[in-house]
């Protein structure tokens, strides 16, 4: 495994690639309310990047064996856990979706975050679900730190997650990101403690659980990209990038249109 350690320079220049990221779903989320398409999303998304000078990670990507990605967002609408192609379809009252943005910048470095939408009056169960995969995310990211272990971070998403009666999706996972989209390391959302790869500063990366109100097993579509569970159940999904400190660990893509830090954690970013 050859992990990518970033100097101050580049951690700086991924702080601004986050935040940019960040900006745009900052921008697009007033207008995600009922009636509107998933396309529409897409479109806001592409303008505010074009606004910032920035462009999209996604549209076009071809990784092997795929088909290249038509959107500049992924937009997973209830029951799709990841990789949801904008569509002309309305989303309705009692909907959620994930936005997911990834954007380059003209110095080629890559911002990534995403977070959930709830569309007019969602079910208790809906709700529920967001928040506490919003919740799991921060669970992992206190992990974050000098000398632990990658397994720490999956092992306390996986705790808290199955605690509340969700699943873990399995086949999909954080991952380290810089100059590349998607570098080393893969980043697990469940494992055991003291586990995998040492955390070490200058290591930057998502995580991005992906938590289900049923089972974890999951189904691919023919489009070859929309993941859906294969129950038919919610998903939701949450996703930061972050660098790992001396003292800690920080947080690239916060902004001000994000849900507040969770208390149990705030102590731990520097």
């Amino acid at each position: 495994m050859t992990i990518t350690i970033k100097d101050e320079a580049g951690i700086a220049a991924m702080r601004t690639a986050c935040r940019l990221a960040a900006q745009v779903l900052d921008a697009v989320a007033p207008h995600v309310r009922p009636g509107i398409t998933t396309l529409e999303i897409d479109r806001l998304c592409a303008q505010e990047m074009a606004r910032q000078g920035v462009r999209s990670a996604t549209i076009g990507y071809q990784p092997q064996g795929y088909p290249p990605y038509p959107g500049h967002v992924c937009t997973s609408v209830n029951h799709v856990i990841c990789h949801g192609i904008p569509s002309d379809k309305k989303l309705k009252k009692g909907d959620i979706v994930n936005v997911d943005v990834t954007v380059i910048t003209p110095e080629g470095w890559h911002g990534d975050t995403s977070r959930m939408f709830e569309i007019g009056d969602c079910s208790i169960a809906a709700r529920r679900l967001c928040a506490l995969t919003h919740e799991a995310m921060w669970h992992g990211i206190g992990q974050v730190r000098p000398g632990a272990r990658l397994g720490d971070i999956g092992h306390a998403i996986q705790q808290f997650a199955e605690g509340h009666g969700l699943s873990v999706v399995r086949e999909f996972c954080g991952h380290g990101i810089g100059r590349s989209f998607h570098e080393e390391p893969q980043v697990l959302h469940y494992g055991k403690p003291g586990t995998g790869e040492e955390l070490k500063p200058g290591m930057i990366f998502t995580i991005e659980p992906m938590i289900n109100t049923g089972r974890a097993d999951i189904r691919s579509l023919a489009d070859g990209w929309t993941i859906v569970t294969r129950d038919h159940s919610l998903s939701a999904q949450w996703e930061h990038t972050v660098a790992v400190t001396p003292a800690g660990c920080e947080v690239l893509s916060l902004s001000p249109g994000m849900p507040p830090v969770p208390g149990f954690v705030k102590e731990l970013l520097r």
